[in-house]
């Protein structure tokens, strides 16, 4: 069964500097395809801008040409930490959930070869490097009393207009919450009333005001390997490709609680765990070239394909109850119940949509340099294709997303072996309307030192940003939507440590 049938409970979940899905193909094709520049310290700390820099092993995956830039071969690893915060207003509570882990976003080695200058080639240089390009390692939590509605409303709400057919493991709503929902007798057909009602709508016995909170944790990134070579042409044109394959690897693990205390109630407590996993691989492309029209200037440009990638899902959830002792019908007391759905497998294709980037680069002789890229992306061209017709979900894609343009700028000042460094990263709101009044735009400030000499390097980073999102736990329509609003504060801590090796 393909997990488009479980796709229910809708939210927006913020994975490290991204969306990510609740049980939405519409959100998981943004949590895909906006990715993070990536690289070593000393990049990240002008903000991301490298377009038009080269010089770093950065390169292979922004701009390939950059890597003709080098005249000598090179090693580099770069090891991390980072740490978030997502504070959850919800029903007028607040809580404030923190996470930190440690991780290796980059590492790469390249090999440069020397050539004598016949046919303009002053030489070449081939790399691999390994970048990850989203981090999904978060956890936040809400709460609050709900005096308006339940999930229950929402489960009598999506199984109305059909009878108790769907709930069969032939049935549509076999492997959904709201199977589950029915099997843990949270909902009836009318047709056991007396007297009796239709037999495709459904009551419940839980009646009260619940107290509900709910806590998200997900795993995993999104990765790319690189093989990417350059050319050095006259040491005033560089060319360069890239193969990328990109690895995505995320779990989510989603545990929902309401709680029922007034006097009198049926029931004291239920709860659904939802875990879903996505296990995909994908290859794109990218051509760069920058050009040195005089000597403190520099121009990049670099065009990435879409990202091709097969993804395999797997989706279950669990969900118990606590009755009171409560006689549902004649001879059923209800106690503790519990029901499982299966683990159900999809497999699909997502592809991401292109992206375009400008830069440019000034120098100020050896003080240092000012720095600036353009990035075009256009979230609504991305798309599903495989097994079922995706043409409501691509339809949905296309008329929620917009165009953007990524912007960043940095700036180094050199002092005899030190370098420091500044910079800007701006990602505007991805929605072509803000949803639920909330501006989702990504703005984070960078800084950074460096110590170069001729036999190692070691750079430092320190990136700190910020964003809002909004999140909600089931849908039964405007204005009845619970909604926790968030925002959500990041800091990540990079040291690049660099060997180059070989002749000048």
């Amino acid at each position: 069964m393909n997990l488009r049938i479980v796709a229910t409970i809708a939210g927006l979940v913020w994975l490290s500097t991204t969306i990510a899905p609740a049980q939405s193909f519409v959100e998981e094709a943004l949590m895909v395809s906006r990715t993070q520049v990536g690289g070593t310290a000393r990049i990240q700390a002008l903000g991301g801008a490298q377009i038009a820099l080269g010089g770093d092993l950065s390169s292979a995956y922004s701009n390939p040409a950059g890597l003709g830039m080098y005249n000598r071969s090179e090693i580099s690893l770069t090891p991390g930490y980072a740490t978030h915060s997502i504070l959850s207003q919800y029903l007028g509570n607040s809580t404030t959930k923190s996470a930190t882990n440690l991780m290796i976003p980059h590492l790469g080695v390249a090999f440069h070869s020397s050539q004598d200058g016949r046919k303009g080639i002053w030489g070449g240089t081939l790399a691999l490097t390994f970048h990850r390009i989203n981090n999904f390692n978060d956890t936040f939590s809400y709460s609050g009393t709900n005096p308006d509605n339940s999930i229950i409303d929402y489960f009598i709400q999506d199984a109305n207009g059909s009878t108790v057919s769907q709930f069969s493991p032939s049935g549509f709503q076999y492997n959904r919450p709201t199977g589950l929902a029915y099997y843990n007798y949270l909902i009836g057909p009318q047709s056991i009333l007396v007297p009796p009602g239709p037999d495709d709508a459904y009551f419940t016995d839980v009646t009260g005001i619940p107290e509900q909170s709910e806590t998200v944790k997900n795993t995993g990134a999104q990765n790319q390997w690189n093989l990417a070579y350059a050319l050095n042409i006259n040491d005033k044109i560089f060319v360069g490709a890239t193969l990328g394959i990109t690895k995505l690897s995320f779990k989510s693990e989603k545990v929902y609680t309401e709680r029922f205390t007034g006097a009198g109630e049926p029931m004291s407590r239920l709860q659904l765990t939802e875990s879903l996993s996505l296990d995909g691989t994908g290859i794109n492309g990218t051509l760069g070239v920058i050009a040195r029209p005089f000597t403190p200037l520099q121009l990049g440009f670099s065009i990435a394909t879409p990202t091709g990638m097969d993804i395999d899902d797997v989706y279950s959830a669990h969900m118990s109850t606590s009755w009171n002792s409560f006689e549902y019908e004649p001879g059923n007391i209800l106690t503790d119940e519990e029901a499982f759905t299966d683990n159900v497998a999809s497999n699909y294709t997502l592809s991401t949509p292109w992206k375009t980037s400008f830069g440019l680069a000034y120098f100020f002789e050896k003080q240092g340099f000012i720095t600036a890229d353009a990035e075009w992306i256009n979230y609504s061209k991305t798309r599903y294709s495989g097994g079922d017709d995706w043409s409501i979900d691509n339809d949905e894609i296309n008329g929620l997303y917009k165009s953007v343009i990524n912007l960043r700028f940095g700036g180094e000042y050199r002092l005899d072996k030190f370098r420091f460094r500044a910079g800007y990263n701006y990602m505007p709101d991805p929605f072509k309307t803000p949803q639920n009044g909330v501006n989702r735009e990504i703005i984070s400030w960078s800084g950074g030192v460096g110590y170069r000499v001729s036999k190692f390097y070691v750079d430092l980073a320190v990136i700190h940003g910020s964003g809002d999102n909004s999140y909600r736990p089931y849908q039964l329509g405007y204005p009845l939507d619970p909604l926790a609003k968030q925002t959500r504060k990041f800091t990540t801590v990079l040291v690049t440590f660099g060997l180059p090796f070989g002749l000048n």
